[in-house]
């Protein structure tokens, strides 16, 4: 039976209403509002909260199995009608199996046909909604004609015909959506009827309270229900609200991912697992094809306590290694196989043992050969397998980029480790070299390659002298044209711990030139350029062993008084006595900044003075431009030397 309170307050066209029809079978709560000529059909529930007011526009007709959720307004004006199904004039007319849920407004002129479902918050003004239509959250409908079975997503404002008619159509998924929350308040309506009734009520209320404190306040998070979400995931979400935390989403497209600029999803105010499973799940369908992610808040601190990626643009869901507890405790290892299987908890365990700190970052694969790497977020833990847990998360986050560990001196500002731990195809790269970090000599064990080219001696002469050490690569095109890209500035201990920074450079750039740049950093220029690896994956072996003179000279490879130094000699011997060949390329200072060389003319002799004539001659021939020494290996037609002997 009907149970309705007082009426509404009488407003000027409340003098002369129609009395409400309600049909027996409906439910029809004492906490909502109705007045006018309101015709209510044969099992449909208007909750608590509700307004439905027929003094200004009427009538109003609801069809029958639908449901008024709480706190709807149904209200239409003076003038406008529309037709309802059975042909006559009403000002609002809402079809049969409709559920109008919480906080959405019906305004008249306005019709809903048959199997409707409207959002939360939505309106719908002065329209048609044609049967089987899902209108979601936030949603604005004024002036339009909806044609039946479209899907009108969140947020969405229709005013205009030309963007109703291009609305999707409704998809098994969105049926079954709000086939859920339509069951859900099916469920309410019999609850609310055994609220009223004595026989049904009185047994529930006289049953024993199990554990607690009988206090009524005792509240359980645990979840039951069937959801499209990983149970790990659920049971997270149990732990949240049973810790007092609250609980977000973020979402982000492809693009957006990559930088790490995430969007504040619709903030979820449920208290209990089921409702924030529900809401959860509304928001992947809304923001299918993108990155969605969980946030576990402190509200009380203001910080994030998680921050779990649920959704991927695959439709996939993120599955979660861990036990899908939330604690401040030492996290479980389980999630870090993968970076475990890397070799780099003996490095990150040296780190923790030494007090430094660590950080992360990040770069797709445009950054990565810039170097424009990003900063990622900074690691603290409890232990190794705390922070190999971290690791794993934040290379999970980052799919399809890469990752390397950093390791930072605290007290003296500076990097004492950089590691990639991801690369783009997803496998995470190995330690080839030994796991400890110290600021004294490491050990060569990854320079192999790099150490059998005979790079020591160069090196050691070049830290010796005060110099820098760089790199840069180039791929087969641009190395035609000169155009290299700059790699990472190096800076190590010892001879050893950069032949092992320049051999990982060079397994990154694969298929590529690398070379070797000696820096002058008090007078700003390049005192050597070297290849030390080739497209071939063949390591260049150096001419000479011996780096640039010292810095008393003008410049370690430059003319003076028209003569050649003894370090432009020495790398002509021994190129000539390795079966190289001999010859030089010029640029203007324009032609340099592209690294648009020009070839000189060629040198043929063998005879080490020959050849010193030749180079002092062409140095004359284009004073006030760049001059570099080429060496050529004619038998594998490439260059093993090229250095830069006269500046402008």
């Amino acid at each position: 039976m009907a149970v309705r309170g007082l009426a509404a307050p009488p407003t000027p066209w409340s003098k002369n209403l129609a009395e409400p029809k309600i049909d027996p079978t409906a439910y029809v709560h004492s906490f909502s509002n109705i007045i006018g000529d309101v015709r209510i059909g044969a099992h449909v529930l208007v909750a608590p909260g509700t307004s439905i007011r027929a003094d200004e526009g009427s009538p109003f007709a609801i069809g029958e199995n639908s449901n008024i959720q709480d706190g709807v307004v149904i209200h239409g004006l003076e003038e406008g009608r529309v037709k309802g199904d059975d042909g006559k004039s009403y000002s609002v007319w809402v079809g049969k199996n409709c559920s109008l849920t919480h906080m959405a407004l019906i305004h008249g002129p306005a019709y809903v046909g048959d199997n409707c479902f409207i959002g939360f918050r939505s309106t719908v003004f002065n329209s048609r909604v044609g049967n089987g239509c899902i209108v979601m959250m936030h949603v604005l409908i004024e002036d339009v004609e909806i044609p039946p079975g479209k899907y009108i997503p969140s947020g969405s404002i229709i005013t205009n015909q030309q963007q109703a008619d291009r609305l999707p159509n409704v998809t098994d998924a969105d049926l079954s959506f709000a086939n859920h929350v339509i069951g859900v308040n099916q469920s309410l309506k019999a609850g609310y009827q055994c609220s009223e009734n004595s026989s049904c009520i009185n047994p529930i209320r006289n049953e024993g309270t199990g554990v607690g404190n009988g206090s009524g306040r005792d509240r359980s998070y645990a979840y039951t229900g069937s959801s499209n979400l990983a149970p790990e995931i659920v049971q997270q979400i149990g732990d949240l609200l049973a810790k007092g935390y609250k609980i977000g989403t973020e979402h982000a497209d492809t693009r957006r991912f990559r930088t790490g600029s995430w969007r504040s999803g619709a903030p979820i105010n449920a208290k209990t697992t089921g409702e924030v499973v529900a809401a959860l799940e509304a928001g992947l369908r809304d923001h299918g094809g993108e990155y969605v992610r969980l946030l576990g808040i402190d509200s009380k601190n203001k910080r994030r306590v998680l921050e779990e990626i649920i959704q991927r643009p695959d439709g996939s869901v993120a599955p979660k290694s861990s036990n899908g507890k939330v604690s401040a405790s030492v996290a479980t290892s389980a999630g870090s196989a993968s970076v475990a299987s890397s070799g780099i908890g003996g490095q990150i365990g040296d780190l923790l043992a030494k007090g430094y700190k660590i950080g992360t970052e990040y770069a797709d694969v445009r950054r990565f050969r810039t170097g424009s790497w990003r900063g990622g977020p900074s690691i603290s833990g409890s232990g190794v397998a705390d922070i190999l847990s971290k690791l794993d998360a934040i290379a999970s986050e980052h799919q399809g980029e890469y990752v390397r560990l950093i390791g930072i001196d605290p007290k003296n500002k500076r990097r004492v480790l950089e590691e990639i731990i991801q690369r783009p195809d997803g496998r995470v790269a190995t330690k080839a070299g030994t796991a400890k970090v110290s600021t004294s000599v490491t050990t060569a064990s990854g320079s192999a390659s790099i150490a059998s080219s005979g790079l020591g001696g160069q090196i050691g002469d070049l830290l010796a002298k005060g110099y820098k050490i760089g790199t840069e690569y180039a791929d087969v095109r641009r190395f035609r044209t000169g155009s290299w890209r700059v790699g990472p500035s190096i800076s190590g201990s010892g001879v050893a711990d950069i032949l092992s920074k320049l051999d990982a450079i060079a397994s990154e750039h694969q298929g590529e030139y690398v070379r070797l740049i000696g820096i002058d950093p008090k007078n700003k220029r390049r005192v050597l350029e070297e290849i030390i690896q080739r497209p071939d994956g063949k390591v260049a072996p150096t001419a000479s062993a011996s780096a640039p003179a010292s810095t008393s000279r003008p410049s370690a490879a430059t003319v003076s008084s028209g003569k050649l130094d003894n370090g432009v000699a020495d790398h002509v011997r021994g190129l000539l006595a390795k079966g190289y060949k001999v010859g030089t390329e010029h640029a203007d200072a324009r032609r340099f900044r592209t690294g648009s060389w020009n070839s000189c003319a060629p040198i043929q002799s063998n005879n080490i003075s020959e050849v010193m004539a030749a180079l002092d001659g062409c140095l004359n021939e284009h004073r006030g431009e760049y001059v570099r020494l080429i060496g050529i290996d004619s038998k594998a037609k490439r260059r093993v030397l090229e250095e830069i002997i006269q500046r402008p």
